[in-house]
């Protein structure tokens, strides 16, 4: 082959790559974060005295309390009680009504790194990781929801990608959590 011809079809070779790359997937991902994680507080929740929502719902009570920000209640019926949180008027704005209760946020979740990658009969399929970083002063009330929490932990994500017009397009997440507006 001459050596005129061949760097064009090098070139178009390469451009024709149909493997998505590590790093591409990474910035494509990396677009929508980091991401808020909100702790949601319920209106009214009841529980079992002694139960593990009953404890947990307790410690939620103590870390609100503490807060200022809500008023609550607790209500014995028999072997149950009722916990009742209601946001005060002088509230941080960032807490914001949500359905059955108030979610406000607590931390945010960063992304890490892609941690592997598998193509698909539509494009590629990549798991990624996140991380919870930058707490806010409701820290606290998210672990006393989730006791298993912790600054730095990290959790898998999903991410799905199909090849457009010669390009690779980021076409869906498994990610819960939202941008900050």
């Amino acid at each position: 082959m001459r050596p005129a011809l061949l760097l064009p079809v090098l070139l178009l070779t390469l451009a024709c790559s149909s493997k998505l790359e590590r790093a591409k997937a990474e910035g494509l991902i990396r677009k929508d974060y980091p991401v808020v994680v909100p702790v949601t507080v319920p209106e009214k929740a009841s529980a079992e005295k002694g139960s593990p929502e009953h404890l947990r719902l307790v410690t939620l009570k103590e870390n609100l309390d503490k807060s200022g920000w809500f008023d609550s209640a607790v209500q014995a019926e028999g072997e149950r009680e009722t916990f009742t949180f209601r946001l005060k008027p002088d509230a941080p704005k960032s807490i914001k009504a949500a359905p059955k209760g108030f979610s406000m946020p607590a931390a945010e979740a960063v992304f890490v790194r892609a941690v592997h990658m598998e193509p698909t009969r539509e494009g590629a399929r990549v798991t990624y990781e996140i991380r919870l970083d930058k707490p806010t002063a409701q820290f606290p009330i998210f672990q006393a929801v989730h006791s298993d929490a912790a600054l730095g932990q990290t959790r898998q994500r999903h991410a799905t990608f199909e090849r457009r017009r010669g390009s690779w397009a980021l076409t869906g997440t498994d990610e819960t959590y939202r941008k900050a507006e």
